[in-house]
């Protein structure tokens, strides 16, 4: 069997090890004589599956005591409206940071429930980089700040926390979740789509200070009302068990193969420096971002011709490096070398890429 070396934006590849053990437990987990995918989510065998799910993602991301975690469905997108329907309860306004596409849907879907005021933008250079936020930009009335923390089509990110006073401060981490440490304590709400670096897609997850559950308005509908799921633990409805499953099987590859957050952010500091030299070097490649705002988990890049890059899509393809072709927003390509990409993948690229710029030089 040949795995290819997978860039998707998101589903993205999984560790092995961890598909190897899936695999391993696909027919019964432990000595449960079933499968995880069979199994009652009220059994006693899969509340301890959560359980460990959920002390894992508290040890490894350090969160504290007074945030709760929550295991939901309906990805980052329902979460642009649920968050404004819960938290957009006092002033009835909020204040959004767009700095690509989901900025803008998130907005978009806060104004549906209240005033939802864009303070800023990076909308004027093709959200290529992150603007500047100061403290006297947010309105203290503000219920919340809402940031998208990576942008996967454009290849930004911050990498400064915003100080936004006593308003709390709402990031959507969807595709850089659980790629360096996060001081969770500087954010009201934490949110993520799990499919990009902790599991299989199906499973969202929500990191929520207590002061904030239960101020949902009368009348929310239950599955939509944050206090809902904290009250039963992320079983009101039926979870999506296998996906959780996987979660807890990528955190402990975290914990233990790769030693932790701190080990993780350097692996992948080491993966996008070497990609990004290499750009930088680079007479037929170039990248698309302002260096000071770059991710380094979502790496877009172009050659300045259409059909260089299409040629070098199918190159790649036929190559055994699937998924490299950017977004329609940016065109050209874009490299996602999440956390299970593993460093050799990202060499191999690099290889591949030289040998294709020195066979098309003019």
């Amino acid at each position: 069997m040949a795995r290819v070396y997978n860039f998707s934006a998101g589903p993205s590849q999984l560790p092995e090890s961890v598909l190897k053990s899936a695999a391993s437990e696909l027919l019964e987990y432990g000595s449960s004589g079933q499968s995880v995918m069979e199994m009652s989510h009220r059994s006693p065998e899969y509340q301890a599956i959560i359980d460990s799910a959920e002390a894992l993602l508290r040890e490894v991301l350090n969160i504290p005591d007074n945030y709760k975690v929550l295991f939901l469905q309906g990805g980052a997108s329902l979460q642009f409206t649920m968050l404004a329907m819960n938290l957009m309860n006092g002033s009835h306004t909020a204040d959004y940071v767009v700095t690509g596409v989901w900025g803008k849907k998130a907005a978009a879907e806060g104004a549906k429930i209240g005033n939802a005021r864009v303070i800023a933008s990076s909308a004027d250079k093709n959200f290529s980089y992150i603007p500047k936020i100061t403290k006297d930009m947010i309105n203290p009335e503000a219920d919340y700040v809402h940031v998208c923390w990576n942008n996967t089509i454009y290849g930004t990110a911050w990498h400064q926390i915003p100080d936004t006073g006593d308003v709390p401060l709402v990031a959507d981490m969807s595709s850089c979740f659980l790629s360096e440490p996060v001081d969770v304590s500087k954010f009201g709400m934490i949110y993520a789509g799990a499919q990009k670096n902790l599991a299989p897609a199906g499973v969202t997850i929500v990191i929520i200070r207590e002061d904030l559950v239960g101020k949902a308005p009368e009348g929310t509908p239950a599955m939509l009302d944050y206090k809902t799921h904290v009250d039963a633990g992320s079983m009101y409805n039926t979870p999506p068990c296998w996906c959780i499953y996987m979660c807890k099987l990528v955190l402990e590859w975290i914990k233990n193969d790769i030693g932790g957050l701190e080990k993780m952010k350097e692996r992948n500091q080491a993966k996008a420096a070497k990609l990004y030299a290499f750009l930088e070097s680079s007479k037929l490649f170039k990248d698309t971002v302002e260096k000071e705002d770059r991710s380094i988990m979502n790496v877009p890049f172009v050659t300045g011709d259409a059909e260089m890059d299409k040629k070098f899509v199918a190159e790649s393809k036929a190559a055994g490096f699937v998924n490299l072709k950017g977004h329609r927003s940016v065109g050209g390509m874009r490299a996602s070398i999440y956390n299970a990409m593993q460093p050799e993948g990202v060499d191999a690229l690099i290889e591949f890429m030289k040998k294709f710029e020195a066979e098309n030089s003019k």
